[in-house]
C-alpha cells in the first residue's frame, strides 16, 4: 500500500497550534508505521460524496482526514472536528476524465454562493456586473475546458464566469485547470501540452504537485517537521520538468518574482548530485550571504536523510567562494581594494599624467570597462566593446587615458591590493589550463547580476561536460552589474532557456501592482526577453497599499498601526519583515517596529534566523527571502532613486541604467510579500510611488 501526503494537509497542518500539530505528527506517523494498529480510531465521513474518505481521532478535537482505498492510504487534511468533516463532506478524490491527473476536487455549489464577494482590485476594473457582460471563456468549448483539466460538474460554471467572477471560481478548481484559465484571461492563449499516459493517476504530473510518497517514517518526519512552502516540495509540471532535462550546453530558467526558479535551481542541484559520478561535486551559489544560507537550510531538508547527497553539494556565495579558491591557488587571502582606496590610485594617476577628465567619469570608465573586463594593455582598451556607454571614444583619448588605468592598476599591486574583478580573473587564470576542475555542474541562483569577471570565473571553474551550467534568475530583478553580452563571453544560453509564468508565492494583487515599476517586456544584450504580461498568479489576496505620510514620525504610526493589524489577525512576527533603501533609513524602521511593541532582527549577511522578531533591512538583503507580510518604508524623493547614485553617473546611459536598477530594487523588495503589502514614505515621496499607484 502507497501511504501518500498531499499539500492540502501540509497547509491546514501548519495552521494549528505547535501543542495540536505535534500531536497530529505523532498520529501520522502510527498512520504510516500500521494503519491497522488498534489504538486507531477510523469514522467513514458518511456526510461525504467520496466513499473512501475516513476521519482519524488526533484529539479530543482534531481530526485527520484520510482517504483510503486498497491500494493507497493518503493523509487529505488535518483540522477541529467540524471543519474536517465540513471538508471532507465538500469534496472527492478521482481522476480526471480527460488528463487521468487525480484531483481533489470540490462538490459544485451554486456559483452564486461562490461569487458573492468580489476582490477590489476587480471592482475596478470591471465596468459593470450586469448580467450583459459577456463570458470570459465564451469562446471554449467544453473540451477545451476538459483538456486543462477542469472538473466535468464545474463546466457549466467556468463557462458562464465573467472576468470579475472568475478569479472568485477559480480557487474552487483544480490548480491546473486555473492556471490554464487565467493564462488564457491574460494572453487569450489556452496552453495546449501533449497527453501525459501514466500507469495510474498519482502518477500524472499534475498529480505529483499536489501529492507526495512517503516511502518511509523519516520521509515523513521530514515532510511534517518543515514548514516550508508546498510550492518547494510539490513541483509543478513546468518545473519538474526543467529540473530533469539534460543540457549539453549552458541553460537558464528565468521568471519574474515568485515562480519558483530558486526551487528548480534546488531541485537540479539535488538531481545532479544523486544521480551523478560520486568523485564529482555539486555547486550551489548566489551573490547574496543571506540567501546562500536560506538556499543551504532548504537544500537539506530537500534532501533528507539521504548519504552522499548534502556532503556533494558545495552552497556559499560566490565570493566566498573566489577569496577560498584564490587562496588554494597562491596561499595567500586576497587584500580587497576599498572604493576609497580605488579612487585615490584613479586621482593620483589623473594629475600625474595630467587628465583632465572627472574623477566620476573615471572611475565609471575603471569600474564598467577596464577592471571589468580586466584590460591588460593599451591595444586591449583600443578595442574592448563598449556595450552601454554613451560615450563613443576615439583612439586617441583611449591612447590618452590609458597610462591613467595603467598607472592605478600599478599603485593597487604595489599596496598589495585586490579588486573582487582581479580576484576573479585571477581564479579564472589559475584554473583556465587545468584538466581537473573543482566542479562538475555549477548551478547559480539570481543570476541577472553576474558581470563579466563573475561569468568569466565560473566557466573556468567548471568541467566540460552535459549539464555543466545552469543559471536561475530575473533581469527584471537585476540591481548591480551593467548589461553585457553572454554570448559575446561564449556562454550562449539560446534554445536552452525557459520561462516560468505561474507564480506560487505572491498574489495576484501584489504581483499586479509590482509588475508596473517595469516594462512589459525586459530584453537583456542578446535580445532575450522577459514578460512580464504573460505570468499569473494561482491566488488572490488584498490590494497593496500606499501611504505618503506628513513626516518620518507621522509614516512611523501608519506602519506601526499596519504591523499590530496585521499581527493581531494571526501573522507571527517572524513571517513580517521591512525594507528600506539604504542603512542611513533603518533608524525609521527600528522606530515603527518599536511603537508596534515587538522586537526586531536586523538583516545582516550572516543570514540569521528571525525565532520570533521582526526581519529589518535594506532591500539588498531582501533578494531571496520571503514574508507574508511586507513593508516598504522610507520611500522618500531623493531616497528611491538614491541621490548619491544619481550624483555619481558619468553620462546619460549610465543615468538610466540607475533609474531602471533603482526601479528593480523596489520591485524585488515588494515581491518579497506573499499576501499583504504596504509601501510608505514621507511627503512628497518617490517619483516611483505614482508609477506603482498608476494602472498601465
Amino acid at each position: 500500500m502507497y501511504f501518500r501526503i498531499a499539500d492540502t494537509f501540509t497547509d491546514a497542518l501548519a495552521k494549528l497550534s505547535s501543542q495540536d500539530q505535534k500531536a497530529v505528527k505523532m498520529s501520522a506517523f502510527d498512520l504510516q508505521v500500521d494503519p491497522s494498529a488498534p489504538g486507531l480510531s477510523f469514522h467513514r465521513i458518511e456526510g461525504s460524496k467520496d466513499p473512501h474518505f475516513w476521519s482519524v481521532r488526533v484529539n479530543r478535537d482534531i481530526r485527520i482526514i484520510v482517504h483510503k482505498t486498497a491500494a493507497s492510504l493518503l493523509l487529505a487534511y488535518v483540522d477541529h472536528h467540524d471543519k474536517a468533516y465540513a471538508w471532507a463532506e465538500r469534496r472527492r478524490i478521482e481522476a480526471h476524465p480527460r488528463t487521468g491527473a487525480v484531483q481533489i476536487v470540490e462538490v459544485r455549489e451554486r456559483v452564486e454562493e461562490i461569487t458573492s464577494t468580489v476582490s477590489p482590485s476587480y471592482q475596478d476594473e470591471v465596468d459593470s456586473r450586469s448580467k450583459g457582460v459577456k463570458s470570459l471563456f465564451a469562446a471554449l468549448s467544453r473540451e477545451d475546458l476538459l483538456s486543462v483539466g477542469v472538473p466535468e460538474d464545474w463546466l457549466n460554471d467556468v463557462q458562464a464566469a465573467s472576468e470579475d467572477q472568475f478569479f472568485e471560481l477559480s480557487a474552487h478548481l483544480p490548480a491546473e485547470a486555473a492556471e490554464a484559465l487565467l493564462e488564457y484571461a491574460a494572453t487569450s492563449i489556452l496552453p495546449r501540452t501533449e497527453p501525459v499516459v501514466a500507469e495510474e493517476g498519482f502518477a500524472h504530473p499534475d498529480a505529483l504537485r499536489r501529492f507526495r510518497v512517503v516511502d518511509n517514517i523519516e520521509e515523513l518526519r521530514q515532510a511534517l517537521e518543515y514548514p516550508w512552502d508546498k510550492w518547494a516540495v510539490f513541483l509543478h509540471p513546468s518545473q519538474s520538468s526543467v529540473v530533469a532535462r539534460d543540457f549539453t550546453g549552458p541553460a537558464r530558467v528565468a521568471g519574474s518574482a515568485g515562480t519558483g526558479k530558486t526551487v528548480v535551481a534546488l531541485h537540479r542541484a539535488v538531481r545532479l548530485a544523486r544521480e551523478g559520478d560520486p568523485s564529482q561535486r555539486v555547486l550551489l551559489t548566489t551573490f547574496s550571504r543571506p540567501l546562500a544560507v536560506a538556499l543551504e537550510r532548504k537544500l537539506r531538508v530537500l534532501a533528507g536523510p539521504e548519504m552522499g547527497v548534502i556532503p556533494r553539494i558545495t552552497v556559499t556565495p560566490l565570493r566566498v567562494l573566489a577569496e577560498e579558491l584564490f587562496q588554494l591557488a597562491f596561499a595567500h587571502r586576497p587584500r580587497i581594494a576599498s572604493d576609497d582606496a580605488v579612487h585615490s590610485a584613479l586621482k593620483r594617476a589623473a594629475e600625474n599624467q595630467e587628465v583632465r577628465d572627472s574623477l566620476r567619469f573615471l572611475v565609471s570608465e575603471w569600474t564598467h570597462v577596464v577592471d571589468a573586463w580586466q584590460i591588460q594593455s593599451a591595444d586591449e582598451y583600443a578595442n574592448v566593446p563598449r556595450l552601454g556607454r554613451k560615450n563613443r571614444m576615439g583612439a586617441k583619448q583611449r591612447e590618452r587615458l590609458w597610462p591613467v588605468f595603467e598607472a592605478t592598476k600599478n599603485s593597487l599591486k604595489q599596496q598589495g591590493l585586490f579588486t573582487w574583478p582581479q580576484v576573479l580573473a585571477a581564479v579564472a587564470k589559475h584554473h583556465a589550463g587545468r584538466a581537473e576542475k573543482p566542479f562538475a555542474h555549477v548551478i547559480v541562483d539570481e543570476a541577472q547580476d553576474l558581470g563579466i569577471p563573475e561569468l568569466r570565473f565560473l566557466a573556468s571553474i567548471t568541467a566540460d561536460g552535459p549539464n555543466a551550467l545552469f543559471f536561475a534568475g530575473d533581469l527584471g530583478q537585476r540591481i548591480f552589474q551593467q548589461p553585457f553580452s553572454w554570448k559575446g563571453l561564449g556562454i550562449d544560453i539560446r534554445g536552452r532557456s525557459t520561462t516560468l509564468k505561474v507564480n506560487y508565492r505572491t498574489s495576484h494583487q501584489i504581483r499586479q501592482t509590482a509588475d508596473r515599476l517595469l516594462p512589459a517586456v525586459v530584453r537583456d544584450v542578446d535580445g532575450s526577453g522577459d514578460e512580464r504580461n504573460s505570468t499569473i498568479s494561482v491566488f488572490d489576496g488584498p490590494v497593496p497599499s500606499i501611504v505618503i505620510a506628513q513626516d518620518a514620525a507621522a509614516e512611523a504610526d501608519s506602519v506601526a498601526s499596519f504591523l499590530k493589524e496585521v499581527l493581531a489577525e494571526g501573522i507571527v512576527p517572524d513571517e513580517v519583515g521591512v525594507f528600506v533603501r539604504s542603512p542611513a533609513e533603518l533608524p525609521r524602521a527600528r522606530a515603527a517596529a518599536k511603537k508596534s511593541g515587538r522586537e526586531v532582527l536586523e538583516l545582516s549577511e550572516q543570514g540569521e534566523d528571525p525565532a520570533g522578531r521582526i526581519s529589518i533591512g535594506t532591500m539588498h538583503l531582501a533578494k531571496g527571502l520571503e514574508f507574508k507580510v511586507v513593508v516598504v518604508m522610507a520611500c522618500d524623493d531623493e531616497i528611491l532613486p538614491l541621490q548619491s547614485r544619481i550624483d555619481s553617473v558619468a553620462d546619460e546611459v549610465e543615468l538610466e541604467e540607475v533609474y531602471a536598477t533603482e526601479r528593480h530594487l523596489f520591485y524585488v523588495a515588494c515581491t518579497r510579500a506573499r499576501d499583504r503589502l504596504l509601501v510608505t514614505g514621507a511627503s512628497p515621496g518617490s517619483e516611483f510611488l505614482k508609477d506603482l499607484a498608476e494602472k498601465r
